[in-house]
């Protein structure tokens, strides 16, 4: 037998399900539909409007007169799939009151994010705020005492290959530091020649600003350059390792000091200057090419020209002093049918004479030139996807029996560079690679897989055996061991 308890301080549902104090309150703006279910009108989601023959109620009062003594409560339908909907049947009224949750707080909770994950942003909110980018840190963000000694001092690295001769050089194999250094491609790199800092890296690219990092152990970067207002397109270190000199699209040349970053000197040509060499024996001296017929040559005392070397092509673009610097060498981009005459030029530096122009018989550009550090002897990096070997003594042969091929260039100004002791001619690649040649054979040593774009320029270290800096068009710098 089954028993039925009624418990005295038990809530009284109504038929309809809702609550008791509610179950009378009136809701015009709810429709019926003909189909299966009724739906809600378009006020269902915003706020509840009321009946033109509904009464204003007082706070506490209900519309059958009673005294709601609880606290005053928001309500807010339930959305549409839920149990509030009313489902119609055969027996429904033409207006049936739907269920309504009671919401006890009109603030929202605040949820706590855990450790460790980012909160949600909306993407309208995204596009508005643009992210933060992650750079290398500069000098605004380091101890200042600390880059005045990373730029003047000697590395701990360095130091124990202080000696009167360098090593022999190896091959680097694995890479050491990945560094996003620039906005835009990297023209060149160039290691610090006075072996006591040769652990400062330069970086010149078209992003218009000038680097120098710690490459040898941190990684750091310590300066940063903006003086020009063009792509910085070529750089160089001074003899005394504490000025820059760099010339830009912006048809100036300025000399900087390192340490400072103060501007010393700055010189304004009418072209567009591609290529910078300093003058060895004098470096106050340096010579500027670029967009134009002629090559100046500065003197940074005076901020006057000294000499114009004339020759009949439309640009300049590489220059290189010769063993002395009493001579030089400059590469244009003419590949005419007697382009014989004007690819590679030799002049002399006095006189402004051509010494002679009958050097590279092929109709191909050579975008860049590198000297030998101990013989008479140079290279020019040729379109044609190989580096050619010439004297550097009159009459400036070509040596036909040693070509260094295996890398592309496909019209990128791909620079290349020697060993300190001269063993190893190193390139980049438009393919991203960067190879490695035995000087003597011309064999291929290794072929180094470096970047996911075109290798811009090697830079191999002065002191350091097996340390090698790389760049790319897409700004990045990489350092090699």
């Amino acid at each position: 037998m089954t028993s039925l308890v009624a418990y005295d301080d038990s809530d009284q549902e109504d038929d309809d399900g809702a609550l008791p104090h509610l179950a009378n309150c009136p809701m015009d703006d709810i429709r019926q539909s003909q189909g299966n279910q009724k739906w809600l009108d378009s006020n269902f989601y915003g706020p509840l409007l009321p009946s033109p023959h509904y009464k204003p109620l007082e706070i506490g009062q209900c519309v059958d007169g009673r005294t709601v003594s609880e606290p005053h409560r928001e309500i807010y339908p339930l959305p549409l799939g839920l149990s509030g909907i009313v489902e119609n049947s055969s027996n429904s009224k033409p207006y049936s009151t739907p269920q309504y949750c009671v919401n006890l707080t009109t603030a929202k909770r605040l949820q706590a994010v855990p450790p460790g994950v980012s909160p949600y942003i909306p993407k309208r909110e995204r596009l508005a705020t643009p992210a933060k980018r992650e750079e290398p840190t500069s000098l605004e963000t380091n101890d200042k005492s600390t880059v005045s000694r990373l730029l003047s001092e000697v590395s701990e690295r360095v130091r124990p290959y202080l000696g009167p001769k360098p090593g022999r050089a190896v091959v680097p194999r694995c890479m050491q530091l990945s560094l996003q250094a620039h906005q835009a491609p990297i023209n060149m790199i160039q290691w610090c020649p006075v072996p006591q800092l040769s652990h400062l890296l330069l970086s010149a690219s078209m992003d218009k600003t000038v680097k120098i990092w710690d490459g040898a152990e941190s990684g750091q970067c310590l300066q940063v350059y903006s003086s020009h207002s063009g792509a910085v397109r070529d750089a160089c270190w001074s003899p005394c390792g504490r000025r820059l000199l760099t010339g830009s699209f912006d048809n100036t040349a300025m000399v900087t000091d390192v340490e400072t970053g103060q501007q010393i000197v700055k010189v304004g040509n009418q072209f567009k200057v591609m290529c910078l060499a300093v003058q060895p024996d004098n470096p106050e001296v340096f010579l500027c090419g670029g967009y134009s017929a002629e090559v100046k040559a500065w003197d940074a005392r005076t901020c006057k020209v000294e000499r114009v070397y004339r020759a009949r092509i439309q640009q300049t673009l590489a220059i290189l002093f010769l063993t002395g610097g009493r001579e030089f060498v400059t590469s244009s981009d003419s590949v005419s049918r007697d382009s014989a005459e004007r690819t590679l030029i030799a002049w002399d530096f006095q006189t402004t004479a051509k010494v002679s122009n009958q050097i590279y018989h092929e109709r191909y550009t050579c975008p860049s030139l590198a000297l030998h550090p101990q013989q008479d002897s140079f290279v020019a990096q040729s379109n044609g996807n190989y580096m050619a070997l010439f004297s550097a003594q009159r009459p400036y042969r070509m040596n036909k029996r040693r070509r260094y091929e295996g890398h592309k260039v496909e019209g990128y100004a791909v620079r290349c560079g020697f060993s300190p002791d001269g063993s190893i001619l190193a390139t980049g690649s438009s393919t991203g690679s960067v190879h490695f040649y035995d000087q003597q054979s011309a064999r291929t040593l290794h072929t180094l897989l470096a970047h996911q774009q075109a290798c811009m320029c090697v830079s191999l270290h002065p002191v350091l055996p097996a340390v090698v800096a790389t760049c790319d068009w897409g700004g990045e710098l990489r350092i090699w061991q």
